[in-house]
């Protein structure tokens, strides 16, 4: 095992998640979805407590593994969570509940993020976090820096895309995206960014004010 292998997985478990995230982690890998790391959940986790976020919206819901951890650091926030898989919505709906979170702190949508977002207040979130269809993260990350309130955070999950990103022989069109996302936000003077490579990597942007 290489030294940055070894990284990750001391990262990944000295992370301790609390019992619900457990339960949640368990059903999302029995299901056949992907929640986020643990070091990622912790770093969102941080994020969202380190901002005193109240109004946080996050692309892919899956069963509440992220959400869960935002809501439980994030003591104030209110979560509006967007998923196409209806049945995956509900278990999270559980197991919110199961942790003690008011359901009034949580509003679930079923849909499409493209449909949806463009919907959404401009300039409403302290937070956006983006997890799903890789393949449209530069449509979602451009919905999130307008939903994205001044000094507002948008992260996007699974940055390094399985390694892909890091390897410019890899000419798929997700890696292909994200390297293209990382290069046009890291020229730009609107945004600062940093990328984690806890877990699939954390793409973290902060929309600066004027």
């Amino acid at each position: 095992m290489s030294e940055h292998d070894l990284n990750w997985k001391y990262v990944d478990e000295s992370v301790v998640e609390s019992e619900s995230i457990v339960r949640a982690r368990q059903q999302s890998l029995e299901l056949g979805i992907e929640p986020v790391s643990p070091a990622v959940g912790a770093q969102l986790a941080v994020i969202a407590a380190a901002c005193d976020a109240r109004a946080v919206i996050e692309v892919g819901t899956g069963v509440g593994v992220s959400g869960l951890w935002m809501l439980q650091a994030a003591r104030s926030a209110h979560l509006t969570s967007i998923d196409t898989e209806n049945e995956y919505q509900q278990h999270a709906r559980e197991h919110f509940a199961d942790a003690g979170i008011a359901p009034a702190r949580v509003r679930l949508i079923a849909g499409r993020a493209g449909e949806v977002l463009p919907r959404m207040n401009e300039g409403s979130y302290d937070l956006v976090v983006i997890d799903a269809d890789a393949a449209s993260v530069i449509e979602y990350v451009e919905h999130g820096l307008r939903l994205a309130k001044p000094g507002g955070s948008v992260l996007v999950a699974r940055a390094l895309w399985k390694g892909r990103v890091a390897d410019p022989a890899r000419r798929d069109d997700v890696a292909t995206a994200f390297r293209g996302l990382v290069s046009e936000l890291a020229a730009s003077t609107a945004v600062v960014t940093a990328i984690s490579p806890a877990g699939d990597g954390l793409l973290q942007i902060v929309k600066l004010g004027a």
